[in-house]
C-alpha cells in the first residue's frame, strides 16, 4: 500500500502570523488561498520584496507593534492602541512617550523581573534536589 502524501496547508492569517505582518496589508493574492508549509517556508527563506517591505515599514500586527514599544498587547490595548501601526507611526509614539507607555513599559519592566526571579527560583530548587 502507497501512502499519499498530503501537501499541509494554512489559512493565509495563520500564515501572515507565522511571517509577522498584517494580513490586510498583504497582497490579495496571499490572502486569497491557503498557503502550503513550502510556500511560507520559500517566503521565510527568500521573502519578496511586498514582504520586506511590510517587515520594514508595516502597517504591523498588534503583537509586533507591542514588541516594538516594549509592552504587552493588553497594555496596547489599555493605551488605547487597537489598530495595526506603521513603523513611522511607532516611531512617532516612542517619541512623544506619552504617559500611558511609560506606565506600560514600567509594567512589562516588572512582569520581566519577576519572571526571572521565579526563573532562577527554579534552578536553584532543581539544584538543590539534585544535590
Amino acid at each position: 500500500m502507497t501512502s499519499q502524501k498530503n501537501t499541509q496547508t494554512m489559512k493565509p492569517a495563520t500564515a501572515a502570523k507565522k511571517l509577522g505582518v498584517y494580513l490586510e496589508a498583504t497582497p490579495a493574492e496571499f490572502r486569497e488561498g491557503p498557503v502550503s508549509r513550502g510556500e511560507l517556508d520559500a517566503l521565510q527563506a527568500d521573502p519578496p520584496e511586498w514582504l520586506r517591505e511590510l517587515r520594514a515599514k508595516g502597517p504591523h500586527p498588534r503583537p509586533v507593534v507591542a514588541a516594538k514599544l516594549g509592552v504587552s498587547i493588553s497594555g496596547l490595548a489599555r493605551g488605547g492602541v487597537t489598530e495595526a501601526l506603521t513603523t513611522e507611526q511607532i516611531d512617532a509614539l516612542k517619541a512623544e512617550n506619552p504617559e500611558w507607555l511609560q506606565a506600560e513599559r514600567a509594567t512589562q519592566a516588572e512582569v520581566r523581573k519577576e519572571n526571572t526571579r521565579l526563573k532562577e527560583k527554579r534552578r536553584a530548587e532543581a539544584r538543590g534536589d539534585a544535590a
